[in-house]
């Protein structure tokens, strides 16, 4: 079975360019110009999608946490007032679908609960995204596998287990798993990139990784290790307030990020070993013209007088 899907017009997997998404999620604190920026800034650095992520407050917030006060940029309220402050609803989803259709970029959420689901479907999204804490909801997995899209498994806070019986549920025929550590910032000695190799091994779908480490080498090594979709947060500014800013990268860094992993991609090469054409005059001058034969651009080395 081939190791790839398709979202939107791209067809993502082995053997094709890295897709790589912008994760904005919440980062835009409820402010949809704040929004706009960041899909902006995801378009500027050459990014292939953007990301939300999409709540009902009332099924994600436990009830025991729903009353608690807390300090926010507009004043001391109730987690689950501040949990509705952040949330977009269909006006604000409208123009993010009408801008990302404008700036020519695909959008697509995480869906935390089944009524978030559905809200998204009345904007006919190329795939879902399953978050980490969701791997164990079957009732969700279901719901989503009965959307008949793409779907992107994160693979954070989970065992192999669980990631085996969440995939047994799913199928791959339609799936993409992300290998990530559910840590924000998450530090290196927990990021564990070689569990990208072990999912590579493990299913017959395509594997990406979903990043919140600091920095872009870590990221880049994603690639280099076959990962072929990366999502990473993004933020206009690190210090600002909210869960998943410090974990994100600022704008420059993201235009870096998305560079670094097409020349990568350029330099992983096909693993046939070969002698270029560059290689050739250098070759001719320290080797010696008498010990080469250059015969139908192939190089046949002949053994010379000592």
């Amino acid at each position: 079975m081939s190791k790839e899907i398709r979202i939107g017009h791209r067809l993502v997997g082995e053997n094709h360019p890295v897709y790589i998404v912008a994760e904005i999620g919440i980062n835009h604190n409820g402010d949809f110009d704040v929004a706009k920026q960041l899909i902006d800034v995801a378009v500027h650095a050459g990014c292939d999608a953007v990301k939300f992520q999409k709540r009902t407050p009332e099924l994600c917030v436990p009830p025991e946490e729903r009353n608690v006060m807390r300090e926010t940029p507009w004043g001391i309220m109730s987690y689950i007032k501040y949990r509705h402050k952040i949330e977009f609803g269909f006006k604000e989803y409208r123009e993010i679908d009408h801008y990302c259709k404008e700036r020519k970029v695909t959008w697509f959420a995480s869906c935390w609960d089944e009524p978030s689901v559905d809200f998204i479907e009345q904007f006919d999204p190329p795939c879902y995204k399953i978050p980490s804490p969701a791997l164990t909801d079957a009732m969700l997995l279901r719901h989503l596998l009965g959307t008949g899209r793409p779907l992107i498994l994160s693979t954070g806070m989970s065992t192999m287990q669980e990631i085996q019986s969440a995939v047994h549920m799913l199928g791959t025929d339609n799936l993409l798993i992300t290998h990530c550590t559910s840590a924000y910032p998450c530090q290196p000695h927990e990021l564990n990139l070689r569990v990208i190799e072990t999912l590579r091994r493990e299913f017959d779908c395509p594997i990406g990784y979903s990043g919140h480490e600091v920095g872009l080498p870590t990221t880049v090594s994603a690639v280099a290790l076959g990962a072929c979709l990366i999502e990473r947060h993004v933020t206009l500014d690190r210090a600002m307030w909210g869960s998943d800013q410090a974990a994100s990268i600022e704008p420059q860094g993201l235009d870096r990020l998305v560079k670094y992993i097409r020349v990568l991609e350029q330099a992983m090469g096909n693993g046939a070993k070969e002698v270029y054409a560059s290689e050739l005059p250098i070759m001719r001058r320290l080797r010696g013209e008498d010990r080469l034969s250059i015969r139908k651009g192939r190089t046949k080395v002949k053994i010379g007088r000592s």
